[in-house]
């Protein structure tokens, strides 16, 4: 499956949802913004979110400091 990730064209395996990318690239945990073919998908809806082949998404994570 052809994915673009942050600009960035992936090859990755067949994946159902943005669960299960956020789970590949060990994701899961973090607190994230996810934006999918420049719709942001809310948190819950995660699991349910289909991608496709060509799909564009945007992962912004979020980083404590001082």
């Amino acid at each position: 499956m052809q994915l673009t990730i942050n600009g960035e064209e992936r090859e990755v395996e067949q994946l159902s949802t943005v669960a299960e990318l956020l789970t590949l690239f060990k994701l899961e945990q973090k607190i994230l913004v996810i934006e999918l073919n420049r719709d942001i998908i809310d948190r819950a809806a995660y699991a349910d979110t289909a991608l496709k082949d060509g799909d564009k998404l945007e992962i912004v994570h979020f980083v404590g400091g001082g």
